[in-house]
């Protein structure tokens, strides 16, 4: 009978915490989102000096209470879960630790409760919440587009590079040190700022010769900044017809409350990964 009820508490934590299916698991990651937006703000509006003289010691109260309130959050999202390794090392479990302890750590470093901006990280939850998984999906495309097309970014960097270091060798011996381009490094720089049309301004061609190269570099970098593109559009256009299978976009924020999975369809009634039942009435 405690076993019973000591799990039904538990797995109504969990639903709560981890799901977004049921309108107190919304709100409490609304309430969530809330807080984390307030965070920010906080650290950002402490970092303006006329505001810090006059309201620091807000900003430091309500940094605190809502840093407490996050400790406490994690504590529960450790101990409604199974094995909590799952959550603690997962994507989110980190970002959540990394985004409390900031605060604890101004007692040892002075500063460190300026990274309180990670916390702005945690809003990547909204997705879950306000299901927009039809982003998530365009996301997820955009993902896979750069992975497979990764190979032949890297074969056009590598490309990119030599052509840097070859320009910039040539601007040396054209222009010398005495024209700004004081050895073959600081020339390869220049050629990359040149190539990536930035243009810092703070080293330029003198001689006819020199010029005249620079503006065919300046030439070729609007073509270079377009390959990637092309390489990452055509990976995206051959995704454009997935499977049947595929096409079917779930909404489901179920985490199991087992071992920690995600992703589950709409109608699931198990865990897809470890068998566990998602529902407990």
């Amino acid at each position: 009978m405690i076993e019973s009820a000591k799990h039904t508490w538990r797995s109504k934590l969990h639903e709560i915490i981890y799901e977004a299916d049921t309108p107190a698991g919304k709100a409490f990651d609304v309430v969530l989102l809330i807080l984390i937006f307030l965070s920010v703000v906080l650290v950002m509006l402490e970092s303006v000096s006329n505001l810090q003289i006059e309201y620091g010691k807000y900003f430091y109260i309500g940094e605190w209470i809502i840093t407490i309130f996050f400790s406490i959050e994690y504590i529960l999202r450790v101990i409604s879960i199974r094995k909590p390794s799952a959550y603690i090392f997962s994507f989110y479990g980190l970002i959540d630790f990394i985004s409390t302890i900031p605060l604890y750590l101004s007692f040892f470093i002075v500063g460190t409760n300026a990274l309180l901006t990670i916390r702005a990280l945690r809003l990547l939850r909204v997705f879950r919440i306000l299901k927009v998984t039809r982003y998530i999906g365009e996301g997820n495309k955009l993902a896979k587009a750069l992975k497979d097309s990764r190979p032949k970014i890297l074969v056009f960097l590598f490309a990119v590079m030599i052509l840097s270091v070859i320009a910039g060798t040539l601007m040396y011996i054209v222009e010398g040190p005495e024209h700004g381009f004081k050895s073959i490094p600081v020339s390869v720089y220049w050629c990359i700022v040149t190539l990536t049309t930035v243009g810092f301004g703070d080293i330029a061609p003198v001689t006819a010769l020199g010029q005249f190269i620079a503006t065919v570099i300046m030439i070729m970098g609007y073509g270079i900044i377009a390959v990637p593109t092309g390489i990452v559009s055509a990976e995206m256009a051959k995704g454009e017809n997935p499977e049947p299978d595929s096409k079917k976009l779930h909404l489901n924020t179920q985490v199991c409350h087992n071992c920690g999975a995600r992703k589950h369809q709409d109608q699931a009634k198990y865990c897809h990964n470890c068998g566990n039942i998602l529902h407990y009435d």
